[in-house]
């Protein structure tokens, strides 16, 4: 039992040794002072040799106390616990601070996956191992497996620090199927916050339902599959209502009866990110059929108005009639293929499950041109169909810049667009963006590629331009 174990319940410390050197220092003492008492009292110079040493002694204790004044007993330097609070218009710097203070200001974040074993002390291991690397774990989260845990950490590391040594050192202190990959400052926003933004994105806008499951999930590819009417309520391919889970694979019943497939080759998901898609889908499906009410009224250099607003599977039949109107050139252009099977088409089209369409319609309702924006996998397609009577009045470019902007709101690389060489309308629309083009010709038809990574698309046609909402007008 230590001393001050022992001082604390109450019980007194003694040594033997202690007591041995006092003794042996008292007689020491005792010794000194016979033989300077003998000196003095014998010897010639004995009254002023006693003299100074009293000065000597009083000389030394003032000494003393001048050095105790102005000379306080500062902690040690490797002493982090003293105490102190920084006054006030100072801040304290942290781990994080240090590390980027030693690597020159530069830093790195990094968003990394990890499995390990769902028993005391694993992740303790893990933040160790991070910490010998001067890595700042910036946010964690938990997926509970089975056998195991799966946390996700958002990371902030030296700048000259590779991923692979991050994940050598990882995989040292226990963790299994590691992954990383590079974040920016849009990962910073903790996960509560990043969902409720998914969510209000969701509750505004049907068609956002397939970007929000992508970026709650990471990058992964969606497809949307319709329902068959053999299926009798089981769902496409048998997938039942609390949708299937399958590794790398999740199938979901959409909301109109389809199933929408997210596919993640490269990382399997977790029951919780399953539960959270789950969520999402089942809000889109509670929420029901919903598009912006947004309308842009324009006018023409000829002085019509048009007015230009989302359009959904409401607008079908107004669709259908408008293809009636179109001639069958048009729809070849448009469709590549049998123009009678043109409408069949339109269900699909018009679902905001599988994109954003934009109508165009005159000021007696009737709709003379559509552009839809289309989610097709990892890819992104634009398409377009105007009225025989109002083409050439740049219609397809207002809605084609349109439809690039959007797909840059939702993070698109590129969009593409397969026309037709003869399709000299669509080819001077997509030139008219500004964008980096690529060109290829597949199967005889001609697939035109924009590269997103320049400013934001805008129309440039000198409009006069109205925004309506409900019953109000509000004029640029």
């Amino acid at each position: 039992m230590s001393d001050v174990t022992r001082a604390k319940h109450g019980r007194p410390v003694h040594h033997w040794r202690r007591d041995v050197v006092e003794l042996a220092a008292l007689f020491t003492a005792v010794a000194v002072a016979d033989a300077v008492a003998n000196l003095i009292g014998h010897g010639p110079d004995g009254p002023a040799l006693l003299v100074t040493s009293a000065v000597v002694l009083a000389a030394t204790a003032g000494f003393h106390t001048w050095w105790a004044r102005h000379h306080g007993h500062a902690p040690p330097a490797t002493d982090t616990d003293t105490g102190a609070r920084p006054r006030s218009g100072e801040q304290q710097a942290g781990p994080s601070a240090v590390a980027v203070q030693a690597t020159g200001g530069k830093s790195a974040l990094w968003r990394m996956r990890t499995t390990v074993k769902d028993e005391p002390g694993s992740l303790a291991m893990l933040c160790t191992a991070l910490a010998a690397l001067r890595v700042d774990i910036l946010s964690l989260q938990t997926h509970p497996l089975g056998e195991g845990t799966v946390d996700e950490f958002l990371l902030r590391a030296p700048g000259e620090l590779p991923a692979a040594e991050i994940s050598r050192a990882v995989a040292q202190a226990g963790g299994a199927s590691t992954w990383i990959e590079r974040a920016d400052a849009h990962d910073l926003v903790d996960a509560p916050t990043r969902v409720l933004g998914l969510a209000t994105r969701t509750a505004l806008d049907a068609a956002e339902l397939p970007l929000a499951l992508r970026q709650l999930l990471g990058r992964c590819t969606i497809r949307s599959l319709p329902a068959s009417p053999l299926d009798k309520g089981r769902g496409v391919d048998g997938v039942p209502v609390e949708g299937v889970l399958e590794d790398t694979v999740m199938r979901l019943r959409a909301p109109e009866g389809g199933v929408i497939t997210v596919e993640r080759p490269y990382l399997p998901f977790t029951p919780t990110e399953f539960a959270r898609a789950r969520a999402l889908v089942e809000l889109d499906a509670r929420l029901g059929p919903r598009v912006p009410l947004s309308e842009d009224v324009l006018t023409l250099p000829e002085g019509n108005d048009i007015t230009v607003r989302r359009a959904d599977t409401g607008d079908l039949e107004a669709a259908k009639d408008m293809h009636e109107r179109c001639s069958a050139r048009t729809l070849a252009m448009r469709y590549h293929g049998p123009v009678g099977d043109a409408d069949r088409y339109l269900n699909h089209l018009l679902s905001p499950r599988f994109g954003r369409t934009l109508a165009v319609q005159t000021r007696s309702g009737r709709i003379v041109g559509l552009g839809h924006l289309l989610w097709d996998g990892d890819e992104t397609e634009v398409a377009l169909l105007v009225e025989d009577e109002w083409q050439r009045r740049g219609i397809g470019a207002e809605l084609l810049g349109r439809l690039v902007t959007m797909a840059v709101e939702a993070g698109c690389e590129s969009v593409y667009a397969v026309t037709q060489a003869s399709n000299t309308g669509m080819v001077a629309a997509m030139r008219g963006l500004g964008l980096p083009l690529d060109y290829q010709i597949e199967e005889g038809t001609l697939v035109i590629t924009a590269r997103l990574d320049a400013a934001p698309v805008e129309a440039r046609l000198p409009y006069e331009r109205q925004q309506r909402y409900g019953e109000r007008i509000v004029r640029d």
